[in-house]
């Protein structure tokens, strides 16, 4: 089984390559702990998505650490790596979503895969769950780790959060809220200039998936629909998420989705406020031996 790691973000809310930010107690990064969870959980090969020019750093700083653990290999998210016959406009710099970066790594995972941000912590029991799920994998019958809301919200700022609904376990629709806060009256998504409350226990996703390779042409297809239709509309920022592809094929009818909810707490650095309680989890997660000082021990 694979883990891929999308780490290509730019970071601009935090303000750096925040994959890259020592947080553990002897200064580990917060993928440092995830392909540890994952590799516990039977994963045995990690790519990770990233920018060519990030390459270098990225290597010297993550990749050699994480070699001591498993095998690594790197796919570049590039907006030239696009479906034959379609474009992007000159001149963009943001990378262009999820959906693409996954996408970009069809030519080198043939086997079931999990699909993770390198900058969020999931915890030990969504690894657990989705690689005990990928041992045995079905064609076109996904999984996602949903958590609740309230467990994945951050008092510095907006997050981005796929809402889910999900009826016996399986999920029925996904979309994509890209501005939920905490405000004074609840927890809310801004659109439109509209404030909507959200439920505390409401399931979202946090972009911890686990597919077959089936995904990859659905992937083209969803992927250059967007390019022909709806980046024209916004070619500065528009971006094509992978939960989208994924409501979209459930739609058709094309896949299925079984959702794996955790109470687990989310913790991550989407902004750099965030830092000090990531920092003091992590402290008190290996003083407690829920991981060892070395990541590349397994017992």
């Amino acid at each position: 089984m694979t883990l891929l790691i999308m780490a290509a973000g730019m970071g601009s809310r935090y303000g750096g390559l925040k994959q890259m930010d020592p947080v553990g107690p002897n200064g580990e990064f917060i993928v440092d702990f995830s392909v540890y969870d994952a590799m516990r959980a039977g994963f045995d090969r990690v790519v990770f998505i990233i920018k060519k020019e990030n390459y270098e750093d990225f290597e010297q700083t993550v990749g050699k650490r994480v070699r001591g653990m498993i095998k690594v290999e790197y796919v570049f998210q590039d907006t030239c790596d696009i479906p034959a016959g379609t474009s992007v406009p000159a001149g963009r710099l943001k990378p262009l979503g999820t959906g693409h970066a996954v996408w970009c790594a069809r030519n080198v995972i043939d086997d079931p895969f999990a699909v993770i941000n390198a900058d969020d912590f999931y915890g030990r029991e969504a690894f657990e769950k989705l690689g005990e799920y990928l041992r045995a994998p079905e064609a076109h019958r996904y999984v996602m780790a949903g958590y609740l809301l309230k467990n994945t919200i951050t008092e510095n700022g907006y997050v981005s959060r796929g809402v889910c609904a999900a009826r016996d376990g399986r999920l029925t629709h996904i979309v994509e809220r890209t501005h939920i806060e905490q405000r004074p009256q609840g927890i809310a998504f801004l659109e439109d200039d509209i404030w909507t409350p959200l439920a505390p226990d409401t399931v979202v996703s946090m972009n911890c998936w686990g597919f077959t390779p089936d995904l990859f042409p659905a992937l083209e297809r969803g992927l250059t629909d967007f390019l022909r239709k709806d980046l024209p509309k916004n070619p500065e920022k528009a971006e094509f998420f992978l939960p989208f592809l994924v409501e979209e094929e459930m739609r058709r009818g094309n896949c299925t989705v079984d959702v794996l909810t955790t109470e687990a707490k989310w913790y991550g650095v989407t902004y750099a406020e965030d830092r000090p309680m990531m920092v003091e989890f992590l402290r008190r997660a290996t003083a407690e031996g829920v991981y060892p000082p070395r990541l590349g021990r397994t017992s």
